[in-house]
């Protein structure tokens, strides 16, 4: 049985510490989602879709028909130009139907409370007024070219935080937890991910960035997005260090130990050349996707999963965010009393 370094098998570290973990010449070993209860899981799911027909009844079945599409469009290419040998109806499927299902009412939940945390942060965006004169007076287009480089800079940056920062990675690790890439792996994501994102939004918007162009560059990277996780071989050498493309996705999401803190942009990939985490390899490709933490198969069980003991005692917040909660927490009238019972 072969042997590898433990460290290896670990998920990224802190920010604290952003050295590349020590390269392993083996194979990760599969990840481990501990026990799992399939009647449970399938009832669940059967009373998660039987709420959501009464839901989609009244919203319009919007989000059935944007499955629907994505299925038409991306599927036909996935069969004659297949990367990876696997079915449609492949493990994970039905969990990542059910994101695509109630993605509506989750994205909206963690807009809402995205933009409440902005809001009590309002006066940090202040400073942005005085750049609004300056932004104002340049020609539309050029405001507008900058609010995309701009925008995509902030991306790059939030995604590569929830990388580093163990706490933004309980989170984000929802995403990855997917062994499987295909049309519809990019659906799978807690409503609280990237949610740090909002704030160098509107920071932009307060400077006078135009609100409908970084609205309209948020549905194109959206996207481009879920093309980027379809099971495709395309490698698409020429666009390798222009724009996001499959292949280079892939290696993001891919469970290998040189690639753990690569490739975080979603669109260009400038700023993974620029700052030093562009990894596109000439003689392989990414073979095997996922993580190595214990999570749930299940929605319920991860969106749950950023809370668990686990992941909190695993991913801690930094001693000042865990000094201000446990100030907090001492606010709370029945934590009081309980601690005076105890």
């Amino acid at each position: 049985m072969s042997t590898q370094n433990p460290e290896s098998k670990l998920p990224p570290p802190p920010i604290s510490s952003l050295a590349r973990p020590p390269v392993s010449s083996l194979a990760p070993p599969r990840p481990v989602h501990g026990r799992r209860s399939p009647g449970l899981i399938k009832w669940i799911h059967i009373l998660t879709l039987a709420t959501i027909i009464p839901v989609g009844a009244v919203l319009g079945y919007g989000a059935a028909a944007g499955v629907i599409i994505l299925f038409v469009i991306i599927v036909p290419f996935e069969k004659m130009f297949r990367r990876h040998d696997q079915p449609i109806r492949r493990p994970g499927l039905r969990t990542d139907l059910t994101y695509a299902l109630v993605n509506t009412p989750l994205t909206t939940f963690g807009t809402v409370v995205a933009i409440a945390i902005a809001l009590v942060l309002f006066p940090i965006y202040l400073p942005a007024l005085l750049f609004r004169p300056l932004v104002t007076l340049q020609p539309g287009w050029l405001i507008a070219l900058e609010g995309v480089f701009l925008a995509d800079i902030a991306i790059y940056w939030a995604h590569r935080l929830h990388h580093e920062i163990g706490f933004l990675w309980r989170f984000h690790s929802v995403h990855h937890s997917s062994e499987r890439m295909d049309w519809i792996a990019g659906i799978r994501q807690h409503p609280f991910d990237g949610f740090i994102i909002i704030g160098p939004v509107v920071f932009l918007i307060v400077a006078g960035f135009q609100v409908e162009v970084i609205g309209a560059f948020a549905v194109v990277q959206t996207i481009l997005g879920l093309v980027a996780h379809a099971n495709i071989r395309w490698r698409l050498r020429p666009f390798h260090r222009i724009v996001m493309t499959p292949e280079f996705h892939h290696w993001h999401h891919a469970n290998h130990p040189d690639a753990i803190h690569t490739n975080y942009a979603v669109f260009l990939p400038v700023w993974d050349i620029i700052w030093g985490t562009y990894r596109m390899p000439a003689d392989e490709r990414p073979q095997r996707y996922g993580m190595d933490d214990p999570i749930s198969p299940n929605v319920p069980g991860q969106m749950l999963h950023p809370f668990t003991k686990e992941s909190r005692e695993r991913y801690p917040l930094p001693p000042r965010a865990q000094r201000v909660v446990t100030r907090l927490g001492r606010l709370v009238p029945f934590r009081r009393r309980a601690a005076r019972v105890s």
